[in-house]
């Protein structure tokens, strides 16, 4: 079974689209059907040869859907797939001996889709070649028009080629996104990893250090001494101090950069066919208002996606000696219901010492966030100004 999946992988490739879509692309090739169908329209072919004419094509037709919409699984139906390919390669190469007519011809074409499309690159490329070559023979047999066989010659290499390079393409695009998905499961992996060093670091020396006072304190309690009640405090000191080392690295984790919301606006814009801009100025932003201005991004850019209609979005970020200012704005209908999201990102700028405005009408929305330098930083601006 895997030896015949090396040799044909029709189906070697995931993320297949339906049988549906696969017949209604493959039913555009169709049109080379027109030239022997047309020799029975216009009564150059007629009588019981012309039943058998009909009867010939319906049947190369009905095994070839056969092989193009059959199951694409090898390792389900891989032992009757092979052979239906040999059928109708054997229909395709016969007919056109059998009719005499340089108008059969064009079966061969066909095949040169289907090795394309279902062998490894080197045997469809021996395939190509083999239709082409057929093609050339039959064609001298019968004694078809040179123009025409070199014409069909020229369309089985040309189109054996591009098919090859899109099933190519196809494989690299699924191997592609595998490696992507590789990539992030990795990612999670080493983050799980890193928390749980970080938290074990965190974490063991103080518990061990708790224990072994809860023993001691145990220890002094049955003798009745007044040091238990010492070793207890220092017990819930240690828990404590414990604890908020805990909140403060879980805190840390959670903390968004404003780069890391840029990207992921970006990704979701991009996502909802919204442009996005931006642009920076100043200084790089001070920790906590780096993460201020992250959570405003989220918001904000949450609000394009699910309201506005926008096909346009601005990001403008500034930083300097009047202070921070983050401005999102965009070209839509500036649909706007205060949500839990906008409150909370309102609590958070006040809490910092800044302003949120928020505008919606039909020219946009947008959201303004306004951070004034600290207290200390303004009186160092003042006095250089005054000393100026």
């Amino acid at each position: 079974m895997s030896r015949l999946a090396n040799v044909f992988t029709f189906g070697g490739i995931d993320e297949r689209p339906s049988r549906l879509r696969r017949l209604m692309g493959m039913s555009l090739g169709l049109i080379y059907l027109f030239y022997p169908v047309s020799e029975v329209i216009d009564g150059t072919v007629s009588g019981a040869r012309a039943v058998w004419w009909m009867g010939a094509l319906a049947a190369f037709v009905a095994v070839y859907l056969a092989v193009v919409l059959g199951p694409r699984d090898l390792d389900h139906h891989p032992r009757w797939m092979f052979p239906l390919l040999g059928v109708v390669t054997t229909m395709a190469a016969v007919f056109p001996l059998i009719f005499r007519s340089p108008s059969w011809l064009t079966l061969l074409v066909y095949m040169v889709v289907v090795y394309a499309m279902g062998l490894q690159p080197r045997r469809a490329l021996l395939g190509i070649a083999a239709m082409a070559g057929l093609v050339l023979a039959e064609g001298k047999v019968m004694g078809a028009d040179d123009g025409t066989v070199w014409a069909l010659v020229l369309q089985i290499i040309t189109l054996g080629v591009l098919f090859v390079s899109v099933r190519n393409t196809r494989v690299l695009v699924v191997q592609l996104r595998q490696a992507q998905s590789e990539v992030a499961r990795l990612a999670a992996t080493e983050e799980r990893l890193r928390i749980a060093r970080d938290l074990h670091d965190l974490l063991g020396h103080s518990l061990s250090l708790i224990v072994l006072k809860s023993e001691l304190a145990r220890r002094l309690g049955e003798q009745g001494s007044k040091k238990a009640a010492g070793e207890v405090a220092d017990i819930e000191s240690v828990a404590r101090q414990a604890l908020a080392q805990v909140r403060e690295a879980v805190s840390e984790y959670r903390r968004r950069r404003l780069s890391e919301e840029i990207d992921g606006a970006r990704s979701a814009l991009g996502a909802a066919d919204v442009a996005l801009t931006v642009r920076t100025r100043g200084t790089p932003l001070p920790e906590d208002l780096d993460g201020l201005f992250a959570w405003a991004v989220r918001e904000a850019t949450t609000n394009v996606v699910r309201h506005s209609g926008a096909t346009r979005c601005e990001i403008d970020v500034s930083y300097g000696e009047e202070g921070a200012v983050l401005e999102i704005a965009d070209n839509g209908g500036g649909a706007y219901e205060p949500g839990n999201g906008l409150t909370g990102l309102g609590e958070r700028v006040r809490a910092a010492g800044g302003s949120l405005k928020v505008e919606a009408g039909k020219h946009g929305f947008r959201v303004r966030v306004a951070v004034p330098p600290p207290l200390d930083r303004t009186a160092e601006v003042i006095a250089d100004r005054l000393g100026q």
